[in-house]
């Protein structure tokens, strides 16, 4: 495709992921495109042809030596040419599994390999057996190649601002109120820890696979071979062609139960939701003052205000993850209910799966975008903190407390809950004013906006 035709079809593209937003989640579409799921579909089908020459008697021998090779190479040289072919004969079957099959049956004419495997091709299967193998692997490759390791870049990002602002004070805020302070470092160790555990569960996501004929106890592989053990054979076969990556399921229907997949579904809504929580503070503290952005040469953040420099990364993420999760929500929902041994609502609902991956795979890179463009602007943090002693009040009544001083908690209500600021001097003269003994004075003395931010051990984020 041309500049100028890949311009035009992404000017008119239906959706953003394969229009305006293309260039940024093409790791994504490698998984989840028609001619991914195609090629991944060819790919089990001639591995299923393979284990079955080793396991019939009417096929040894066929597939050995060259030809053995010249069949793999049908899959490992899928092109983009093969998977037109794929839907030209589309246009005749209107099936879109028959159609594979057709093709490779022509690729086996055309690599002159035995007449007698031909009619293997597809030998006892169902199009889910095919599908339900093919769909769960793209997801399992693309969880481990491409999402995993978007979702730990953040969890690196985030560490790394914890270890960098360790020492930072900030006010905090609950209820949108100044509250006792915290260390900037902390509060990115938050997400950052939160993060990591919820990536660590959707990393060991199982990943279950379907392979057992047309309702699922091998009728057709029964009748021709009853002397073998299918269900055995699934099993290798299925743990053979995924790497390791799938376990078939054991008592299914037509089509797998897709419980793994919900599963993996509200995984990623859990880590897509700590970071639409981290983006939607990020914006806040922008807001606040407490960071500025880098700014980029010729960007323009109004097209009628020319100061503005908004926090667009962020925001831009947090709309994406919310499709995302829209949408994974929904699949985990629809497809584990299905009417009796099979409808046809879970394989469209499925093709949709790596529209909310592409959306939340945007977001990541959104907000790692937003992070690096932010600096501290310390004067801001530490004039919020000049304005807010009235945080001091915790630690002052909870040294009282410990030195049996007379209701401590409602003396530093009386002080700090008048309408307007308590300033440093009120603070100062309340200290001074205490009837309590020298030392207890001075750890008074010692508790500041600026120091008075608890306990933060940064130490697992050191580079």
């Amino acid at each position: 495709m041309s500049d100028a035709e890949r311009e035009n079809y992404e000017l008119h593209a239906l959706t953003p992921l394969d229009g305006r937003y293309a260039s940024r989640v093409a790791p994504v579409r490698e998984y989840f495109s028609e001619a991914a799921l195609i090629k991944y579909r060819v790919r089990v089908e001639v591995e299923y042809l393979i284990s079955l020459s080793e396991t019939v008697a009417e096929l040894r021998g066929v597939l050995v030596g060259d030809g053995l090779a010249a069949w793999r190479s049908v899959a490992a040289d899928f092109s983009d040419a093969d998977a037109r072919r794929c839907k030209e004969i589309e246009r005749t079957t209107n099936h879109d599994v028959k159609a594979v099959e057709y093709f490779l049956k022509e690729k086996w004419d055309a690599a002159g390999l035995a007449g007698r495997g031909k009619e293997f091709i597809h030998f006892g299967l169902t199009s889910q057996d095919v599908n339900h193998v093919a769909q769960p692997l793209m997801l399992a490759e693309c969880a481990s190649a491409v999402l995993v390791p978007r979702y730990r870049d953040l969890v690196k990002a985030l560490g790394e601002r914890a270890w960098l602002w360790r020492d930072k004070p900030m006010l905090a805020r609950t209820h949108g109120q100044s509250a006792s302070p915290t260390r900037l470092g902390k509060e990115f160790a938050v997400f950052a820890t939160r993060l990591a555990r919820a990536v660590a569960a959707l990393d060991a996501c199982a990943h279950g696979a379907k392979f057992g004929g047309a309702t699922g106890g091998f009728n057709a592989h029964g009748v021709a071979y009853p002397e073998h053990d299918w269900p055995a054979f699934a099993d290798a076969f299925v743990a053979k062609v995924s790497n390791g990556k799938l376990v078939r399921q054991k008592h299914t229907t037509q089509i797998e139960h897709y419980d793994d997949l919900a599963a993996f579904c509200h995984a990623l809504c859990r880590c897509n939701t700590i970071i639409l929580d981290l983006c939607r503070d990020a914006w806040t503290y922008v807001s606040l003052g407490y960071f500025a952005q880098k700014v980029a040469a010729g960007e323009v953040g109004s097209s009628a205000m020319p100061h503005k420099v908004n926090p667009i990364d962020f925001e831009n993420a947090e709309g994406n993850l919310g499709i995302a999760n829209a949408a994974l929500v929904h699949l985990a929902a629809k497809l584990p209910v299905s009417r009796l041994q099979r409808d046809l609502s879970d394989s469209t609902a499925l093709r949709a799966l790596g529209v909310p991956l592409g959306h939340a795979y945007l977001a990541l890179g959104s907000c790692l975008k937003g992070l690096n463009k932010l600096t501290v602007n310390d004067a801001v943090l530490e004039r919020d903190l000049d304005n807010n002693w009235a945080v001091c009040a915790e630690g002052i009544q909870t040294v009282l407390r410990k030195a049996a001083y007379p209701n401590p908690y409602e003396a530093l209500k009386a002080l700090t809950r008048t309408g307007k600021p308590a300033t440093e001097q009120d603070i100062r003269s309340f200290v001074e004013g205490l009837d309590v003994a020298p030392d207890v004075k001075a750890t008074l003395r010692t508790i500041t906006p600026h120091s008075y931010v608890g306990a933060f051990d940064a130490s697992e984020f050191a580079p």
